[in-house]
């Protein structure tokens, strides 16, 4: 269930990304990424052994390349081979729920805009004067949404926007034919997915090569 579940993160996590399609490997799926100074590519594993791991993490030549996967961090530490650091920090939770409609409202002064380009649907939320005061979006993957990018900017923060962003994405995901919301996220994003019924399934431990260089 677990490994279905990131196999659809990662799919949804590169519609959304606009990256190359995720590339089948042995251990599981990588994904090269542009744009990114922190990160040149990630290797996304839906199953977890030592055995996995390690075969991932020794094909790895290039800094600042990332492994993503279900399972608590210092768990796979041991397995490492030298240059991975595990990203504690990064450490985040794959949540899932039964999208269900809410037709939300919105706080006095503000309105909501919704694009979409190609299967990737863009919400925002906008403040009196016209500046964006949240935004999120998803991609669509037939079945399932990909909750992605999901922030608001700290003048507008403790106001529902937050969940504004969510109930609108998921609403129109639902229109859509979807009925399965799959996201990743960070501790701060858990407390406000969970007041909407969203589940953690696994940690999603990370990992990173950065090989001492004199």
């Amino acid at each position: 269930m677990v490994a279905e579940l990131v196999e659809t993160w990662v799919a949804g996590w590169a519609v959304s990304r606009r990256t190359p399609p995720p590339v089948q490997m042995p251990w599981g799926f990588y994904i090269a990424v542009a744009d990114r100074p922190a990160e040149v590519g990630r290797h996304v594993l839906p199953e977890v052994t030592e055995f996995l791991v390690r075969s991932a993490a020794e094909t790895v030549t290039a800094p600042r390349t990332w492994m993503k996967m279900p399972v608590e961090p210092e768990v796979i530490e041991p397995w490492l081979s030298p240059g991975w650091v595990v990203a504690y920090e990064e450490t985040g939770h794959l949540m899932v729920t039964d999208l269900m409609a809410t037709e939300p409202a919105w706080p006095e002064g503000y309105t909501v805009c919704l694009e979409t380009a190609g299967a990737v649907v863009y919400a925002r939320v906008l403040d009196a004067a016209g500046g964006q005061a949240a935004q999120g979006q998803m991609a669509l993957l037939g079945h399932a949404a990909v909750m992605d990018q999901v922030q608001t900017e700290d003048a507008h923060r403790r106001r529902g926007l937050g969940q504004l962003v969510m109930r609108t994405l998921a609403d129109h995901a639902l229109d859509k034919g979807a009925g399965l919301g799959v996201l990743g996220a960070t501790d701060a994003g858990r407390a406000l997915y969970e007041t909407l019924g969203w589940k953690k399934h696994a940690t999603m431990a990370e990992c990173v090569y950065r090989p001492y260089r004199p």
